[in-house]
C-alpha cells in the first residue's frame, strides 16, 4: 500500500472577507474544494476552523485530520448544487425513527425508553406540529402522514450548512428527531449520543464493554461532536 501524500507547499495561511463569505489562502492561493469549486465559508469563525486545520499540517497533508474542510468541501460540493435529494432521505427517516421502536420487556428498559425518548418526540409534536407514535417491537409501522410531512418541511428548509451537519447527525443517531433537536439546539452532543446508545448501553451493563465496540462508538460521539460544532461556527455572525 502506497503511503503517498501531497507535501505542504505552502508557509502562511490567511482568512480574508471575499463575495460575501471568507476564503482561506495558502500564501496567495486560495482554496478550493475537490470539485474546483471557491471554498468560500459562511462565516469567520468557520473559516478559521478550515485555516487552524491547514496551518496545523506538517511535512504532509492528513486530510483525516481537517474534519472542518471535510465537512465545508461537502456543503459545497455535494449538498448546495442539489439539496432536495440529500434533504429526502434524512426527511425519509421520520418512517422508521428509532426513538420510535421500543422494547416488549423487560419493564425497566421500557420505562427508560419512555423516559430518555418521549421529551424528543413531544419537543418535535410542539416545534413543528410531527407527532411521531412509538410502537412496541421492530416491525415497521406507518407514521402518521401528517407527521411525516411536518418532519419533511423542517429538513427541506434548512440551508446547505445545517444539512451537511444534520445528515451526520441523523445517520450517526438514526433519528431524524435527535437531529432536528441537535441542530435548533434543543439538545448538545454527548446528550443525543447518550439517547442513540440507549439500548447499547442497557447491554453493556449487563454483558460489559466490547473493546472494539467502545472504540467505534468513540469515534461516531467525536462525529456528533464535530457536526453540531461544524453547524454553531457557520451561522455565527461578528
Amino acid at each position: 500500500m502506497s503511503d503517498w501524500a501531497p507535501r505542504r507547499f505552502w508557509e502562511e495561511v490567511s482568512v480574508r472577507p471575499e463575495n460575501g463569505g471568507f476564503r482561506v489562502y495558502l500564501d496567495a492561493r486560495s482554496l478550493r474544494t475537490p470539485h474546483r469549486s471557491e471554498l468560500l465559508a459562511p462565516s469567520a469563525g468557520l473559516a478559521e476552523e478550515v485555516a487552524a486545520e491547514w496551518r496545523a499540517q506538517g511535512e504532509r497533508i492528513d486530510p483525516l485530520s481537517m474534519p472542518f474542510t471535510r465537512s465545508l468541501n461537502s456543503a459545497i460540493d455535494k449538498v448546495a448544487p442539489n439539496p432536495g435529494p440529500v434533504a429526502d432521505m434524512l426527511a425519509a427517516y421520520a418512517e422508521t425513527d428509532l426513538l420510535c421502536y421500543r422494547a416488549e420487556h423487560p419493564d425497566e428498559l421500557i420505562a427508560r425508553q419512555a423516559e430518555t425518548w418521549d421529551p424528543y418526540l413531544d419537543w418535535a409534536a410542539e416545534r413543528y406540529g410531527a407527532r411521531l407514535q412509538p410502537v412496541k417491537g421492530l416491525m415497521p409501522v406507518d407514521q402518521p402522514a401528517e407527521a411525516v410531512a411536518a418532519v419533511a418541511r423542517a429538513v427541506h428548509g434548512l440551508d446547505p450548512y445545517a444539512l451537511t451537519a444534520a445528515h451526520d447527525l441523523i445517520t450517526l443517531t438514526g433519528s431524524v428527531i435527535l437531529g432536528l433537536s441537535g441542530i435548533e439546539g434543543h439538545a448538545e452532543a454527548d446528550t443525543l449520543w447518550h439517547a442513540a446508545r440507549l439500548d447499547e448501553l442497557w447491554q453493556i451493563e449487563r454483558w460489559g464493554e466490547d473493546e472494539e465496540a467502545e472504540r467505534q462508538a468513540a469515534a461516531r460521539a467525536d462525529a456528533i461532536r464535530h457536526a453540531l460544532n461544524f453547524h454553531r461556527v457557520a451561522r455565527e455572525t461578528d
